[in-house]
């Protein structure tokens, strides 16, 4: 990303803070406004003529690259762990631990520890968990009952 003095070309094609187009303008006369302004020139592509450029706060570049590298990363699938026989307070925290999940983007595995029988027990659990995120996620897989757990996956909506 060039920006500033780098910038190189005669003229910019030119865009305002708040993203006004501004018209083709003299680098010299950019690069003023962007002092006066106390903004950066920044030159978003080389490959036209002329090079689109556009004033942004000296902040806003640092915040706008964060904001793509956390785009390109892939959802992680956290796991959260549970007993059929959970109580009120605990089910709750579990439930608001699984929407701070699935608002942040990530994938949730819900797992339910069975001892016995207490497959179905789980599996009304698990419902139970599914209708209380259903505003924040959806279901990924169905409700698997196998062995020693029941296990369910949402995804963020």
């Amino acid at each position: 990303m060039i920006k500033n003095e780098k910038i190189k070309a005669l003229e910019v094609e030119l865009t305002g803070v708040n993203g006004e187009a501004l018209g083709i303008v003299p680098t010299e006369q950019a690069l003023e406004m962007a002092r006066k302004m106390k903004v950066d020139l920044v030159c978003t592509s080389l490959f036209s003529s002329p090079p689109p450029c556009r004033l942004v706060a000296s902040g806003a570049i640092k915040e706008e690259r964060q904001q793509a590298r956390k785009k390109e990363q892939p959802a992680k699938t956290k796991e959260i762990r549970l007993t059929p026989n959970i109580e009120e307070h605990d089910y709750e925290t579990k439930r608001n631990q699984a929407e701070k999940l699935l608002r942040a983007g990530n994938s949730v595995s819900l797992v339910v520890r069975i001892q016995g029988k207490e497959g179905a027990k789980a599996k009304t659990l698990l419902e139970e968990l599914i209708q209380d995120l259903k505003d924040v996620g959806q279901k990924k897989t169905g409700i698997q009952v196998s062995g020693k757990q029941a296990m369910v996956e949402l995804e963020a909506k």
